[in-house]
């Protein structure tokens, strides 16, 4: 079953000054030396200081956690030769957006004619998340129904509370940058593919866009591969907390599959309902209270997470993540929470953005080993003998 629901991870790192914290235009020297062996899937973003790193499509969540965990230890090896560090979160503590130099490439020239400053403040960094499905019509009806549990992922990534060294009190204010763009946010209720697509054409051919990857919602049907694509989660902080998140994804729309194949009925509820819950995820986090509008009470975020766990229990044996559903659980009754949480109580009891910085390093490196197991050398070997996806 697993391998019907293969999986595409998408992780934006911020680069960092090793000694100062602070956000550095490094990512020319990184792909020079990162390109020989991640090859098309290491990547510049819109500024400088981003640096996008691609999985392979993995089959299966053992596949997936290998995959993290080793190009995860030597994209950061690359780092450190050059002085930098890595950073998995959706917004910098500090740094601010009018120092960050822009990646020369038309693409992103033509982004910031276009939107100005709301692209050049656009220093925020997210994970994506991609799963197979058979299909472009499935997976319109798989992104319609699974769009009622996007708060819950959301709330589970927050990881954004600072912005230009100020403490917002939103706990994904990445979330709240973000949705200044055009296109973005919570997609309508689609009726079939042919209404994508007929409203990426008229985009096009009225000259509004170029393709339908300018279709930024928070989850959308891939225009090009068979996959729904996630993009609501901040850079969670911690690999674990990547996995995790993405076994939930993969999950839901293996759920989701199994209801639309034996005809049980899922809800399918307008925009304006799930952004009411999305509010109270970018806002609270997992100390949120949202709404169930299908039997309508309201509850806490940690209980509709708990809910939504068990809704997708019964396929986590063929899927074979059950630690990461386990981990989840234990995230939900851990006073520490979020990566927002941990960053919020760093700075309650030092009041210095700085520890909050040394942290989210800390945080990006948990677990990771830098040592020759996975040496540039190692890494090639492993690629060799990767299944193909």
């Amino acid at each position: 079953m697993a391998r019907r629901f293969t999986l595409g991870i998408e992780e934006e790192f911020q680069l960092v000054n090793r000694k100062t914290g602070h956000l550095c235009s490094g990512i020319n020297s990184i792909l020079e030396k990162g390109t020989p062996y991640f090859e098309e899937q290491i990547k510049p973003e819109l500024t400088q200081s981003t640096v996008e790193l691609i999985s392979d499509v993995c089959p299966d969540m053992a596949t997936a956690r290998t995959e993290l965990y080793t190009k995860r230890s030597l994209l950061s090896r690359l780092v450190n030769e050059e002085g930098m560090a890595l950073i998995s979160a959706g917004t910098h503590p500090s740094s601010s957006w009018e120092d960050q130099d822009t990646t020369e490439k038309k693409r992103y020239a033509e982004l910031e004619e276009e939107y100005q400053d709301i692209i050049r403040s656009n220093v925020i960094f997210g994970m994506h998340v991609h799963v197979g499905v058979e299909g472009k019509e499935l997976a319109v009806k798989l992104m319609n129904q699974v769009r009622t549990w996007l708060p819950q992922l959301l709330a589970i990534s927050t990881n954004s509370p600072f912005w230009d060294g100020r403490y917002t009190g939103i706990k994904s204010y990445r979330s709240a940058i973000w949705k200044r763009v055009p296109r973005s946010g919570m997609p309508v209720i689609l009726n079939s593919y042919d209404d994508f697509d007929q409203y990426v054409q008229v985009l096009v051919e009225m000259g509004c866009i170029d393709n339908a990857k300018k279709i930024w919602w928070d989850i959308r049907p891939h225009p090009f591969f068979d996959t729904v694509e996630f993009r609501i989660c901040d850079m969670p902080a911690t690999v674990e907390d990547t996995l995790a998140l993405v076994a939930l994804c993969q999950a839901l729309i293996a759920k989701l599959t199994w209801c639309h194949e034996h005809n049980v009925d899922i809800p399918i509820f307008p925009r304006d309902y799930i952004e009411e819950n999305k509010w109270r995820a970018m806002r609270y986090g997992l100390d949120a209270e949202v709404i169930d509008f299908t039997q309508r009470r309201r509850l806490s975020m940690r209980d509709a997470i708990s809910e939504t766990l068990d809704f997708v229990a019964d396929v986590i044996d063929d899927l074979g993540s059950h630690h990461e559903m386990n981990y989840l659980r234990a995230l939900l009754s851990k006073p520490e929470g979020t990566g927002a949480d941990r960053q919020i109580a760093i700075y309650k009891e030092t009041g210095d953005l700085q520890k909050v910085v040394e942290l989210l390093i800390e945080q990006t490196m948990k677990g990771i080993e830098l040592d020759n197991t996975h040496s540039p050398e190692r890494f090639l070997k492993f690629k060799q003998y990767q299944p193909v996806g």
